[in-house]
């Protein structure tokens, strides 16, 4: 469908790019049992991308498990039977988590019910998320109406028998497409992107099919207007963003990296911006807001100023916002080295009210906001388009990393740590400096290009553009170089420059040693939770923890896609969690041991965290190095 509406609406070389993800096909989940009246009743389930065939009804017992925690199994027997719990996947866990505890216990399904987070708009509201799991725990969606009915039947035996017919089943290694069409331009080796993702949990109506529609429908005014691009522009509707490949943090926007890693590799270095689209006819807020890579909010926040934002739309108006986020394709294109941006929509109530759930259809459509941001995105892509260098503004990537140093933090690791910030935040000034001479320079020729559009001389600028095709590809690389280099991630997919959640972690660690010193363990378990992913240690089984911690760092680039090798330390404290949970602190309590073993963890991030710094200044100084070497005397010389 999305085929035959790109070539009716007039794109060119319009194709299914093949991309190989992992498959989830669920058929049905409903689940019957007997009230305490006698009546029978049935109940329908949502599910999550795991394996799970009944071949028709089949009993089983429901065991109500609280939140589905390690220490909710105490006295429990859950094997073979089905487990309910209740989370919040904001607040507290994601949902793989007590879902591979309730398969370690034995149980034979795991049935959550949200009880914060998502899906709050009505009690009837079932929800779905992305497992990052393995297939073979099995897990289940029930909404807050249903359960609260079972819950009552179970009465004080927290446990009833019921009857489930399932069918839902994840395939490894199989084929979908993602649909692209283009609009050819004058001009040969640079193109710009227009993307959304067509995959979606119950109606996706904003999430993501209306921003899909969107991405056609500026399609189609470009093409109505008569509009001739300088630059070939695609737009493409992706598969597999909510969800592409088992067991793996990071099972998201399997379609997207596929599509400009291994499908089409060459889009990397000639696709010069990518507008993504994401719950775009509703408003997050009163503000409305792009979020881009660092390098490009100077462009945009100069190419916004003469949109009139609409104030039924958004009262406040319109801000640039960085850096980009995980939670999108947008992502996945920036660090295949494509300058990506997206409307920014995960602020507002509407991630936690109606978001992946039934409730997400055409009775929440704002047309003004709709309206809006078609005018804004095809206006961004028609200034893109008159651009002859891909406008990366890398002072503002340095002026970040400054923002995230501190010195006086630094003074108290170590002499060499010291040392090493101070030579960063030298080589960070030098590099926005830089940055900001490149940027200069940038601008003086797409001016210089914009005028001879201006004036009609379309040869003359299609030449002009061709002549710094070195320089484009110079800019692209060093945008890239940057991607790799200082782009990292701490457990919650959080985007951080590589010594920052390293330095939150050494201030965590010296909060629990002062705790610890002052007989305090509450305190220090409350410093330690903050500590990479060892929160998850306060709730559930050794293998739990382990097995969610090791899929990080055990499983080859393949399977870990665009979370390969952001994040790159880790501590593990769990027995030192359950050490101080299983102490009472006394007068007398002797916490020596626990304190041997924060120091020696504090030791190990001091290394982490000066190495890190160095690491830093190499890589600044080799995109320094990239801009100076290709573009240096193209900036001196030109007019």
């Amino acid at each position: 469908m999305l085929k035959n509406e790109m070539e009716r609406i007039g794109l060119s070389h319009v194709h299914k790019d093949p991309v190989t993800v992992d498959a989830w096909e669920f058929c049905k989940a409903e689940l019957t049992c007997c009230l305490k009246d006698g009546t029978r009743r049935t109940f329908q389930l949502g599910a999550y991308q795991t394996t799970f065939q009944t071949e028709g009804a089949k009993e089983f017992s429901l065991v109500y498990a609280g939140k589905g925690t390690a220490a909710d199994y105490e006295g429990l027997d859950v094997t073979g039977k089905l487990v309910l719990a209740e989370i919040n996947q904001r607040e507290e866990w994601w949902i793989n988590f007590p879902v591979y505890q309730a398969c370690i216990r034995g149980a034979a399904a795991f049935i959550a019910v949200q009880e914060g987070g998502y899906g709050q708009v009505d009690d009837t509201a079932l929800n779905a998320q992305d497992i990052a799991g393995p297939s073979d725990a099995p897990a289940f969606s029930m909404s807050r109406a249903d359960a609260m009915v079972l819950k009552e039947a179970m009465g004080e035996d927290r446990e009833i028998p019921v009857w489930l017919d399932a069918d839902t089943k994840v395939e490894e290694n199989r084929t979908t497409y993602n649909i692209i069409g283009e609009l050819p331009g004058q001009e040969e080796g640079v193109m710009l992107l227009l993307s959304a993702h067509y995959d979606s949990y119950f109606n996706g109506f904003q999430d993501d099919n209306a921003a899909a529609a969107m991405v056609l429908g500026i399609a189609r005014t470009l093409i109505r207007s008569g509009y001739k691009p300088r630059k070939t522009i695609l737009f493409a509707a992706l598969a597999a963003e909510e969800w592409g490949i088992t067991n793996s943090k990071y099972d998201w926007s399997a379609g997207a990296y596929q599509q400009v890693f291994v499908t089409r590799p060459q889009w990397q270095g000639t696709v010069m911006a990518d507008f993504n689209f994401e719950l775009p006819a509703r408003a997050h807020g009163r503000k409305d807001a792009v979020r881009s890579v660092y390098e490009y909010t100077t462009f945009l926040k100069d190419a916004v100023q003469d949109v009139p934002v609409d104030p039924k739309a958004y009262p406040d108006g319109l801000e640039i916002r960085c850096p980009i986020e995980t939670m999108s394709d947008d992502f996945s294109m920036a660090i295949a080295g494509i300058p990506s941006m997206v409307n920014d929509f995960t602020e507002g109530p509407f991630m936690e009210t109606h978001y992946h759930s039934q409730f997400d259809n055409e009775t929440y459509y704002e047309e003004a906001v709709y309206r809006f941001h078609h005018l804004l995105y095809g206006t961004l892509v028609r200034k893109f388009d008159q651009t002859a260098l891909p406008p990366l503004d890398f002072s503002v990537l340095f002026a970040a990393m400054e923002h995230s140093l501190d010195l006086q933090f630094s003074e108290t690791v170590s002499r060499a740590a010291q040392d090493a910030a101070c030579r960063l935040l030298e080589t960070a000034r030098q590099a926005k400096q830089l940055g900001k001479e490149v940027y200069g320079w940038i601008s003086r020729v797409n001016q210089r290009y914009a005028a001879l559009l201006d004036a009609g001389q379309f040869q003359e600028a299609t030449e002009f553009a061709g002549r710094w095709e070195k320089e484009r590809a110079a800019l692209l690389k060093a945008f890239r170089k940057g991607q790799d280099s200082f782009v990292r991630l701490n457990w919650h997919d959080e985007v951080f420059f590589p010594q920052e959640t390293v330095r939150l972690n050494l201030l965590n660690l010296r909060e629990a040693k002062r705790c610890l010193e002052q007989n305090d363990s509450r305190g220090a378990l409350e410093a330690i939770y903050q500590i990479d992913n060892n929160r998850y240690a306060f709730q559930f089984d050794e293998e739990v923890f382990n097995y969610f911690t090791d899929y990080v760092f055990c499983q080859p680039k393949e399977r870990l896609q665009w979370g390969a090798g952001r994040i790159v330390h880790h501590e593990n404290l769990f027995h030192l969690v359950r050490s101080l949970k299983n102490r009472e602190p006394r007068p007398e309590t002797d916490f020596r041991e626990e304190l041997r073993i924060l120091t020696r963890v504090e030791n190990n991030q001091k290394a982490c965290y000066e190495s890190d710094l160095v690491y830093m200044i190499r890589e600044t100084e080799y995109i320094m190095k990239i801009l100076k070497e290709s573009l240096w005397t193209a900036i001196h010389c030109t007019e």
